[in-house]
């Protein structure tokens, strides 16, 4: 975990801060206090700052290793805040590994270090560069896995989720000002709740936040994607739709029962959204032990899903009914359960029962598989055509909502008048100190470690 010491944020660093494997262009960064000599021992040149410079880079013996570009910026006006020296040379993973080692024989009297994963962003971090929220996004924006994912990422590295953030803190600390204010004139009569229209500013603020907290929940959608989970007998045709859904031929498909003995994985976007979705064995009693084995990882699957597909045959037996029941037993809290009938091009119109659940769909004719999508969206929570979501992560969420739950209780004891004034305020400031820690001003130093760890080396 990274080291959060004052001591240890001014040693420079150094990695390679393009991905691993060959590429046309790999950049080396290094980050420090007081760069220039270290910059010119590297070089050879005295820099200009933020000007592009070629250069050749020499080992001890004084041959090239690589002609590069060097860029070099001064510090605060870097993306750490300090001095930064960015290599930009030929993409072969052993020749960066080269310039690596020699910058750490030019730096050794400096300190120079190998920085640890994320430790690029924790500095930018805490040299007030950039927020927890925006240091987050940079993380996410590498690790988008869709198109939609990638701007919303962007708009949250841009600052826009801070600056919901703030706003609501701003409009909460105003709140707090008048309501402490009171508090040490305790003997003035004036209903203060109601003259300072408190009520109406706590409603404000809580219809911002409640909107935030419904943007944020669409952002996490796309950044971890749904866990969606093809459950049923076997041969309801599990597989085949997920070939459809696919659009190409991924899993084996028979006539014979019990073909997928082991998790099928695929990973799709559907309006953006990624679906991680994961063919199972189907479930029934069996003597053979390598279909039982893969039983046991449908029901592994079936303990961490998002969402299930829970899919029948036409006319399903109704021996299989208990199953449906064991099924919604072992789901995790907060998963739904979609069901289907597949093979709905074997039924007349007739025998199809009318409403929304179950819905019928053929995988083989690809009828319903439209509305089965839609279906699925509105399931997760998705909805469609957004064009402002911000990428959001799990901590966000539960601090959001920890933030709402204080400003509802703040609500309750706003109806008591000014002999609740006290927990009211408390109330607020609760809430304020969540929202504090979403951009990192709150949060204890070794949680802050914790989550820059998680960062690539590099950034």
């Amino acid at each position: 975990m990274l080291t959060m010491g004052p001591a240890s944020r001014k040693i420079p660093i150094v990695a390679i801060a393009t991905a691993p494997g060959k590429a046309g262009v790999g950049v080396v960064r290094i980050s420090g206090e007081g760069l220039q000599e270290l910059a010119i021992a590297i070089t050879n040149k005295r820099l200009q700052p933020r000007k592009a410079t070629l250069v050749d880079l020499r080992n001890q013996d004084g041959q090239i290793i690589d002609s590069c570009l060097a860029i070099y910026f001064l510090g605060p006006h870097s993306f750490t805040g300090e001095d930064v020296l960015e290599l930009q040379c030929h993409g072969g993973p052993q020749l960066l590994d080269l310039v690596v080692r020699r910058c750490l024989q030019l730096g050794y009297s400096a300190g120079l270090a190998i920085a640890e994963p994320g430790e690029f962003s924790l500095r930018a971090f805490l040299n007030g560069k950039i927020d927890l929220a925006q240091a987050e996004a940079i993380a996410d924006l590498i690790d988008a896995q869709s198109h939609a994912a990638v701007m919303g990422a962007a708009r949250s590295l841009q600052g826009a989720f801070s600056e919901d953030i703030h706003r609501i803190v701003q409009a909460l600390t105003q709140l707090r000002i008048l309501v402490e204010s009171t508090l040490d004139f305790p003997e003035e009569e004036i209903e203060f709740l109601e003259n300072a229209h408190a009520r109406q500013q706590l409603t404000e603020i809580q219809e911002h936040l409640q909107r935030l907290l419904a943007t944020a929940k669409q952002g996490q959608i796309l950044r971890d994607g749904v866990q969606l989970v093809l459950v049923g007998a076997p041969n309801v045709g599990k597989s085949s739709l997920l070939n459809c859904l696919a659009g190409e031929e991924i899993a084996i498909v028979t006539a014979v029962p019990g073909t997928t003995r082991d998790r099928v994985k695929l990973s799709i976007t559907l309006d953006g959204v990624p679906l991680h979705i994961i063919d199972t064995a189907g479930l029934r009693q069996t003597d053979d032990e390598v279909e039982a084995m893969g039983i046991e990882r449908t029901w592994a699957s079936i303990r961490t899903a998002d969402l299930l597909l829970f899919i029948e045959a036409p006319g399903a037996a109704s021996a299989e009914e208990p199953l449906s029941a064991e099924v919604t037993a072992a789901l995790p809290v907060g998963c739904t359960v979609l069901r289907l009938v597949n093979k709905a091009d074997l039924l007349s119109a007739a025998e199809k029962a009318t409403g929304s659940e179950p819905l019928y769909v053929s995988a083989k004719t690809g009828a319903g598989i439209a509305e089965l999508k839609n279906a699925i969206l509105s399931r997760i929570g998705w909805r469609a055509g957004q064009e402002d979501v911000l990428i959001s992560r799990q901590r966000h969420i539960d601090c959001l909502m920890h933030a709402e739950a204080a400003l509802n209780k703040a609500g309750l004891y706003a109806l008591q008048g000014n002999r609740a004034l006290e927990l009211f305020a408390e109330e607020l400031r609760l809430a304020q100190e969540q929202l504090g820690q979403i951009t990192g001003r709150l949060l204890p130093d070794d949680l802050l470690g914790k989550i820059f760890s998680q960062f690539c080396i590099g950034k």
